[in-house]
């Protein structure tokens, strides 16, 4: 999920929602797994004692930042080697998500959390590696069955920012030919957008979330 015209809002979302995470729960060395680009590191570094991003060899996007590579499934690193765990967006990937839960509990620390970001509603994307869409049910079951305490799941939005970004999405097949020269369709796109910020703050329909987010502490 690139930052562009089309994500203004929901990353603006995504902002917030990490730096509540990380003034209440992160600490200490952490670790991004499934990293790319990193998109969080300038927001949450100052948080912290070290950053590291976790990325395969082969990564989605080619700009990747990877300090470590290797796989949600095999992380290279000790046990209990990190005080915290970000992953955004990363584990609807994942052909095995218990497994790659499972391999973040063991590089935590006692006490450590891990804050993972989950799609609900979102279009086929990075096919043919796109397997899951989650509930907040779900998700805590997975989380809780190897081993950690759920402490939060949070709908990022409700229908109106969803709304607002899949429509975003569809607008840009549109933007092609002589309309890519003039930015009438981005125009168009922000302005939903700022539209969906202000009906969602009327009225949050969470049931309609795009993302949830997962805060869960290692016993």
């Amino acid at each position: 999920m690139a930052r562009s015209w089309k994500t203004l809002l929901i990353y603006h979302i995504m902002d917030q929602a990490m730096i509540r995470c990380a003034k209440v729960h992160l600490r200490g060395r952490l670790l991004d797994i499934g990293c790319g680009t990193k998109p969080y590191k300038v927001t949450l570094q100052r948080f912290l004692t070290e950053y590291v991003g976790l990325d395969r060899e082969q990564p989605f996007n080619q700009a990747a930042e990877i300090d470590l590579v290797g796989t949600a499934y095999n992380i290279p690193a000790d046990s209990a080697s990190f005080d915290s765990v970000i992953s955004t967006a990363a584990l609807e990937h994942l052909e095995d998500p218990e497994r790659a839960i499972r391999e973040c509990n063991r590089v935590l620390k006692h006490g450590g959390v891990a804050v993972y970001t989950v799609p609900f509603f979102w279009h086929l994307h990075a096919e043919p590696w796109d397997y899951y869409r989650f509930t907040k049910y779900g998700l805590k079951h997975l989380f809780e069955k190897v081993g950690f305490d759920v402490l939060e799941v949070n709908a990022l939005s409700g229908f109106w920012v969803t709304f607002a970004t899949m429509f975003c999405y569809y607008l840009d097949r549109l933007n092609r030919g002589p309309l890519r020269y003039v930015p009438i369709i981005p125009a168009v796109g922000v302005t939903v957008q700022g539209l969906a910020y202000l009906f969602e703050r009327i009225d949050k329909a969470e049931q309609w979330t795009w993302m949830y987010e997962v805060v869960a502490r290692k016993k």
